[in-house]
């Protein structure tokens, strides 16, 4: 038996709140939670990080559940930003799942690629909730 990856706690969870489609975008930062939800959910690719929130958010309110989208990191996840207002505006239940750059840069302020000065703090500043899973 192998040891779940956090691809495959993500898509635990998911299936649990009832989410079965997730619109995203493929990043070298959200990979392996990409593989994960492609193989075990539908995972519908976008071009935009504002396209899988506004995708998210219709398909959650057409359906009356939860929308789902998955984005890059940094400034992946700040292209997001204006949908989620929408989202949260509209009172839409939408769960914004993002990547972050590897923990040994985390707070450096080198420009690890992608990497932003507070994403948790921009994602607070437009979200009902905003946290930091490890």
């Amino acid at each position: 038996m192998t040891t779940p990856n956090g691809g495959d706690l993500l898509v635990a969870t998911l299936r649990a709140l009832g989410v079965d489609t997730v619109f995203g975008i493929v990043s070298v930062h959200n990979l392996p939670l990409v593989e994960a939800v492609d193989r075990d959910l539908r995972f519908v690719p976008v071009r935009h990080e504002a396209s899988a929130v506004n995708a998210a958010d219709a398909y959650g309110r057409a359906r009356g559940t939860l929308g789902c989208a998955l984005t890059s990191t940094g400034t992946g996840a700040g292209n997001a930003a204006g949908s989620l207002i929408e989202a949260l505006s509209a009172g839409t239940s939408v769960l914004h799942i993002t990547g972050q750059i590897d923990s040994e840069y985390l707070g450096q302020g080198r420009g690890f690629i992608h990497e932003t000065k507070d994403q948790l703090g921009m994602l607070t500043a437009v979200s009902k909730y905003a946290a930091t899973v490890t």
